[in-house]
């Protein structure tokens, strides 16, 4: 049932952010916060217990509906509370709690569908720009499937094909030089089959000795696409690497 599991959730996410152990959500909460620590705990209000966890659950269920651009009614609220309490039966019938849970569940996938879109035009307008002007520069070479790469340093190994395993070294970066990740930071090289990546390193390590360092400039379509990557790979994002091929298996 919807239901259970929308509480479930709900109940988890607000007892891991009282208890401090989601630690996204305090930072924000305690960043945010204008109320002096010593007045708070002077509140008259505030003196119990039970009344300091009533508080931090309600400030973190207030944070998270905000966050998520939901409002709630505050006598409605209270109406719930008062009869959770005194026993009395719930004023919605099942069918009306499954339906007002869908039918936020659907407004929350269309924002995020048109957020999703609006990232998807942004990415895709400034990737064709980057390209563009990169295509221009010295030493940059650009194949028939819209993929760039720039030797930067030259090796006199073999090529790896289709179906051999490689040990390279790589940094990603988007467009904007956010770096998403890095072999170099881990301090051990990355070990794959030439196919088990993306379309644009599948060629580019076909274009290289080992030896080779490139740059490589992987259009959308040649990276992950409209679905993106991670959190921090967009829709449509034009991706950078530095990749040195290291050792064919």
């Amino acid at each position: 049932m919807k239901l259970k599991s929308l509480a479930f959730l709900t109940a988890s996410s607000l007892f891991l952010a009282a208890c401090g152990n989601d630690k996204t959500s305090t930072t924000e909460t305690a960043a945010e916060s204008t109320v002096d620590t010593a007045a708070a705990a002077a509140d008259p209000a505030l003196a119990s217990i039970e009344q300091k966890l009533s508080y931090i659950v309600g400030t973190n269920l207030a944070g998270q509906f905000q966050r998520d651009g939901l409002t709630l009614d505050l006598d409605a609220l209270t109406l719930a509370l008062d009869d959770v309490k005194s026993g009395t039966k719930s004023r919605l019938s099942d069918e009306e709690i499954n339906q007002t849970i869908t039918t936020i569940q659907q407004q929350a996938q269309e924002k995020q569908q048109l957020a999703r879109e609006a990232d998807s035009a942004k990415n895709k307008a400034a990737g064709l720009a980057y390209l563009e002007a990169n295509a221009k520069k010295e030493g940059v070479v650009v194949t028939e499937s819209g993929l760039q790469y720039k030797e930067v340093v030259s090796g006199d190994g073999p090529m790896p094909t289709s179906e051999q395993t490689v040990v390279v070294h790589y940094k990603g970066t988007l467009i904007d030089g956010t770096q998403f990740d890095s072999s170099y930071d881990r301090g051990t090289p990355a070990e794959f089959p030439v196919t088990g990546v993306i379309q644009g390193w599948v060629e580019a390590l076909q274009l290289m000795n080992v030896g080779d360092k490139f740059e490589l400039t992987i259009p959308s379509e040649l990276a992950y696409g409209q679905r993106g990557s991670g959190q921090t790979i967009g829709p449509d994002a034009t991706l950078l690497f530095d990749v040195e091929l290291i050792e064919i298996k």
